[in-house]
């Protein structure tokens, strides 16, 4: 019987099974950042333990970094704190920090794949829910918790019990204004929130492995929306080619031997799986959200569903999401009005998402009174931004341009939503107050969604806007 490339890595890197049934795993790449880290060093000294491979763990800072002006210290004295608490620990443990005068500091989970960090057949440990980002590369990505990171400072390993594998295949073709992000929040309406738990996600078919890394990894982050604990794509020749030449990547006969392990890893062609799930990509259209969870998403020619279709226990959740958003059940999205564009997150923040989203403000202006803003995933995104010409695409249509950071994605910075503000968002939660506002609201969508929301001041299918030339600024 075949082997899903899931459980060989897992195999691979169990050290034991311990006596409460779970298996304790061997971290290859350990990612920290402010947030999650300052408690869990702390546990550290109290115990008097040190970090047992410094050289396997690597810091960053993205949660709270402002992105409007970055100079010290920050305005907000907690963040503040928080940054000087990682700079101590990361000289005290002699752990790499990209911080902010390092020129590679951005979202953790955008970072490890553009400096060769993240590769095949590792696993992955971070205390960021989104970790499951790396799995894109066909490594094994987890999120943890406080004490998790303590154990992995501490001895390389963390005790976990061992998931289920789904496999979700998507076969055929995206048509234009067509995304990785609609793949992933199709899988997630249909599937629910909760219908990922206790599985690690396998993501293949024609549709996945015609994506690049980059849109594979927009998949693999949002699987921890849809429940999953890890998602994951086989490494492939495209996997192999945005590897090679990485600063932190094999190189020479070394990376040669590395790409034999990666492509052995690979799921057996006969490999069973404990549920399968099917999507037809050629009939996949631009997906959007319009309740306060991510599974509460249509496709833009589609109704909002009423209430009473669905099962029982998500009636209350459904009427709940309907009264926040101030929408009705069995109306359209499109022409749906907002007030804030925001394109960045560690879900949509990379340098073709940029590019997708500028090819859409290109010759058009920020609709007034629409508040938008570009927040580069790092700051190498930025720099080959703006060495392409895409931040001042994106200021001569009246965006914002902002430094490296998870910025509005979450609350924990100084951008948010105000009141009762409605954002269009290339991120990855909309969850009540989740931007920051107890009564701000959330639509996600892919980039080039937003950017067409900017330009038209309302949901606008972004289809019509790519088959359709600009009218002269000023018109």
């Amino acid at each position: 019987m075949g082997r899903s490339l899931f459980n060989k890595v897992w195999d691979l890197h169990k050290v034991r099974t311990l006596e409460n049934g779970q298996d304790q795993l061997f971290i290859g790449l350990h990612l920290i950042h402010e947030v999650t880290s300052p408690q869990a060093f702390q546990m550290l000294k109290e115990r008097g333990l040190d970090v047992l491979h410094p050289e396997r763990t690597f810091a960053t800072v993205d949660h709270i970094v402002p992105t409007a002006a970055q100079s010290r210290p920050f305005s907000d004295g907690l963040a503040e704190e928080m940054m000087k608490a990682l700079e101590q620990n990361t000289r005290e443990y002699d752990i790499e920090f990209f911080n902010l005068e390092s020129g590679d500091q951005g979202i953790v989970h955008i970072i490890g794949p553009e400096l060769g960090l993240t590769q095949p057949g590792i696993t992955i440990a971070c205390g960021d829910s989104h970790t499951s980002t790396h799995g894109a590369f066909g490594a094994i990505g987890f999120g943890i918790g406080t004490s998790q990171i303590r154990d992995v400072l501490a001895s390389q390993c963390m005790a976990i019990s061992r998931p289920k594998v789904r496999r979700i295949q998507v076969d055929g073709k995206l048509q234009p204004g067509v995304y990785a992000k609609d793949i992933i929040l199709k899988i997630i309406a249909d599937l629910g929130v909760k219908g990922g738990l206790g599985y690690a996600y396998e993501y293949a078919g024609s549709a996945v492995h015609d994506l690049s890394m980059e849109g594979r990894m927009t998949i693999c982050n949002m699987s921890i929306e849809g429940g999953a604990r890890v998602g994951y794509v086989n490494p492939d020749d495209t996997t192999i080619e945005y590897v090679r030449g990485r600063r932190y990547a094999p190189k020479g006969e070394a990376f040669d031997r590395a790409v034999e392990y990666w492509k052995s890893i690979a799921s057996d062609a006969d490999a069973e799986y404990d549920d399968v799930y099917t999507l037809d990509a050629n009939t996949l259209e631009p997906m959007i959200t319009w309740g306060t969870n991510p599974g509460q998403a249509i496709g833009l020619g589609e109704e909002t569903p009423a209430v009473d279709s669905m099962p029982p226990e998500q009636r209350e959740v459904a009427a709940k999401a309907y009264r926040h958003m101030e929408l009705q059940e069995g109306q359209s999205m499109e022409g749906v009005p907002i007030d804030v564009a925001f394109l960045g997150s560690c879900t949509n923040s990379r340098i073709s998402d940029l590019r997708e989203a500028a090819s859409i403000v290109k010759g058009r202006r920020v609709k007034p009174g629409v508040r938008a803003f570009v927040v580069p995933g790092s700051m190498r995104i930025a720099r080959q931004a703006e060495e392409e010409g895409l931040m001042k695409t994106f200021e001569d249509a009246g965006f914002e341009w902002r430094g490296a950071g998870c910025s509005m994605c979450l609350g924990m910075n100084p951008d948010k939503l105000q009141g009762r503000e409605i954002c269009a968002s290339s991120s990855n939660r909309n969850f009540i107050g989740r931007q920051g506002a107890p009564g701000g609201r959330t639509l996600l969508m892919s980039p080039a969604m937003v950017a067409a929301a900017a330009v038209n001041g309302h949901v606008t299918d972004v289809r019509e806007l790519k088959t359709r030339e600009p009218e002269p600024v000023g018109a």
